[in-house]
């Protein structure tokens, strides 16, 4: 019978010999809240009191080893003891102690393996450190005792990048000292003997010396300055890094430091923001409840989303059916397909064999007839409202009752599209974003009469397809593109009244967008705004002043961006430079308008930018269209490159305030009226001194 005493309800002690093991059950990830910290003190501590055991193995219970820090606790004051404290008991213990880590080893719970005096992987571990991903240093001795182990690159590559590292990598690079199959427990054993036979050796972290490489700091350090100047965390972690050339007890000093600066920051803010919003958006009552197969996916047109579509739904392991009008086009979409599928796994996304399968699930065919059995129909034509009308018309006598037909539509009415067939309630918009197999993004627009399983099964398909699925209710562009249709009128109005392209772009990318709007018109396809543009015109205000007037005739000019070579920058000679011809083109229409250009700083156009982003982004809030303000700040964090560090555009407002976004937005109504009105939200907020976040709540 096993000598086993409970140290508290998370954390045991069991004695076999001169051999005790600690085991940490705290589901579903072993995160290391206070009680497991408690326990895991005073475990070491009675082990070191009574003096029998000769040495100590750590293990835990369940699906992994300890994943992280418990996310209940963000936010909340710290409560003893810290980890750093735990970890350096633990490090500092005479009685030999060994980690036995499965499943995932997490920030603290990596950094707990890495205190101890070896560290035993089992198979199909992954380590890695991603408190940057939340604004963060790795805060308890992972910027101290990585480079004591594996060296400076190697910690600086993990606590910049926050990527999972394999368990063959953490063994070459010296985090581990081996890796065994088997049960943790059962390892544990085993390991602890070794130990105690000789077969193991441990040893004390902070016993060995970081190998200098001053060079690997100091080319970080600079390219850090280029290319995330905007950010906090990344540059603390170098300095931190670097401290590990110190005695630990100062190294550790300054990476403490360096942990409670970046926790004052509002970027630390931001990202825990997305963090909670990524898993929050899910949690409504519409994406619970009874579901629909999703086994056969149907999908027609080859085109840059069909293809990225069909690709994400075979990298999910779905069977797929694509459907084109003609062998080349469906001979294209294929080549497509099988090139994004190639490329996933030259990234390590997938592995040879899993394309090989994925590939083997694609049946190509030329008629809709084929999509007679599928469980979902995903519509991913040319956005035109005939075109999409005519197919869901045939889809609706093709179908087999009960399979859903969704449209892949950026900005159509879905209820019109709906109104096509017999079964309204079986229609529904996923509005996935280019490219559709990278971008996670999907925008789950309900129709008037959308039955609640389809739109449960629009959530069950974002999640297999591993994406962070938002509602969205029906309007022209639904959250994201109207939103985006609004503020980039900022834009074209910046450029009209005196700031260059370029500028605009680099004031926004300074701001923390990895690309400037017309970059992004560039990568999207001009056209695709141009024939949006021209859709509209017929319904335009005329008391609107019209902005696309540049974009417009550089369209004409055949120059659509990158796909053509040219649009407002030029493409094909490494990176690309602005095109000369639009400065021709921007003054032809500043001389046609009678506008005298002015100037703008950054500051300027950033402020003007984001404040008509967040203008229509209350109005969306305000009529129903997103549910929460974090649906908002969702869809531009995960579909429109918003800076995940600011936490998505309405988190934004609230670092600014409701009144001082009324005072700007009437400072701007003095130039133009029309484009510049409060939302009536946003006056309540400024009057009342409410903020975004009380809406989530």
């Amino acid at each position: 019978m096993a000598d086993v005493t409970k140290v508290n309800d998370l954390i045991s002690i069991e004695r076999s010999g001169d051999i005790a093991l600690i085991c940490i059950d705290n589901p579903p990830v072993n995160a290391t809240g206070q009680v497991v910290r408690q326990g895991l003190l005073d475990a070491v501590e009675q082990l070191k009191a009574d003096d029998t055991a000769k040495v100590i193995a750590i293990y835990a219970a369940g699906r992994t080893f300890v994943a992280g820090a418990d996310i209940r606790e963000f936010g909340k004051p710290s409560q003893p003891p810290s980890l750093p404290d735990v970890y350096n008991i633990i490090e500092d213990c005479q009685t030999p102690i060994i980690a036995i880590m499965h499943g995932t080893a997490l920030g603290g719970g990596l950094e707990l393996g890495l205190a101890t005096h070896a560290r035993i992987g089992i198979e199909g571990l992954r380590v890695g450190l991603p408190e940057v991903n939340l604004g963060l240093l790795p805060g308890a001795g992972g910027t101290q005792r990585v480079p004591r182990l594996a060296g400076i690159p190697m910690a600086l590559d993990m606590s910049l990048s926050g990527r999972m590292v394999s368990a063959k990598e953490a063994l070459d690079k010296g985090l581990l000292d081996r890796l065994v199959a088997g049960e943790p427990r059962d390892v544990a054993l085993v390991a602890a003997q070794d130990v105690l036979d000789g077969k193991l050796t441990t040893r004390h972290t902070c016993d060995l010396d970081t190998p200098r490489d001053d060079k690997a700091l100091d080319d970080t350090a600079a390219m850090l300055k280029v290319k995330q100047a905007h950010l906090f965390a990344p540059h603390k972690i170098v300095e931190a890094v670097r401290a590990s050339y110190l005695p630990r007890t100062e190294g550790l000093k300054i990476e403490r430091q360096g942990f409670l600066d970046c926790m004052q920051t509002p970027q630390r803010s931001g990202l825990i923001h997305a963090f909670f919003g990524e898993r929050a958006v899910s949690n409504i009552p519409e994406a619970k409840g009874d579901t629909r197969p999703l086994a056969k996916i149907g999908v027609i047109g080859g085109g840059t989303m069909g293809s990225g579509i069909a690709t994400s739904c075979l990298m999910a392991g779905l069977s797929v059916r694509l459907i084109e009008v003609a062998q080349d086009g469906l001979d294209r979409g294929v080549a497509t397909i099988t090139k994004n599928l190639e490329g996933a796994v030259s990234r390590g996304k997938m592995s040879a064999a899993k394309k090989d399968a994925a590939l083997a699930n694609l049946s190509p065919s030329l008629g809709l007839d084929d999509l007679a059995d599928v469980d979902l129909v995903i519509e991913a034509v040319f956005e035109n409202m005939d075109v999409k009308k005519d197919i869901f018309g045939k889809l609706n006598t093709i179908c087999k009752p009960g399979a859903i037909l969704a449209s892949n539509t950026s900005y159509l009415d879905v209820n019109e599209i709906a109104a096509c067939t017999d079964r309204p309630q079986d229609v529904l918009g996923l509005h996935f974003f280019s490219p559709a197999h990278v971008m996670r993004l999907l925008e789950i627009v309900q129709g008037a009469k959308t039955a609640p399983d389809v739109l449960a099964t629009g959530f069950a398909l974002a999640k297999t397809l591993k994406k962070v699925g938002v509602l969205a209710q029906v309007c022209d562009g639904f959250i994201g593109n109207r939103i985006l249709s609004h503020y980039a009128k900022t834009a074209a109005y910046l450029v009209l009244d005196g700031a260059s392209p370029q500028h605009v772009d680099n004031a926004l990318e300074g701001f923390g967008f990895a690309m400037g709007p017309h970059k992004v018109s560039d990568l999207a396809g001009m056209d695709i705004g141009w024939a949006n543009r021209k859709r509209l015109a017929a319904t335009r205000d005329p008391a609107e002043r019209y902005g696309g007037d540049v974009a417009d005739r550089i369209c004409e000019q055949g120059w659509y961006g990158r796909k053509t070579g040219q649009g407002y920058y030029i493409y094909g000679q490494g990176a690309p430079v602005p095109n000369p011809e639009v400065a021709t083109i921007i003054d032809g229409v500043r001389a046609d308008k009678g506008i005298t250009p002015q100037d703008f700083t950054d500051q300027d156009i950033v402020d003007r930018y984001m404040t008509a982003m967040i203008a229509e982004a209350t109005r969306v809030v305000e009529d129903g269209t997103a549910k929460r303000p974090l649906d908002v700040d969702m869809v531009f964090v995960f579909g429109y490159g918003f800076p995940r560090h600011r936490g998505g555009p309405l988190h934004y407002a609230d670092t600014i305030g409701a009144a001082e976004l009324v005072r700007r937005i009437k400072e701007y109504a003095k130039e133009d009226a029309h484009y510049w009105q409060v939302p009536a939200l946003l006056e309540k907020m400024a009057a009342e001194g409410t903020k975004f976040a009380d809406l989530n709540k």
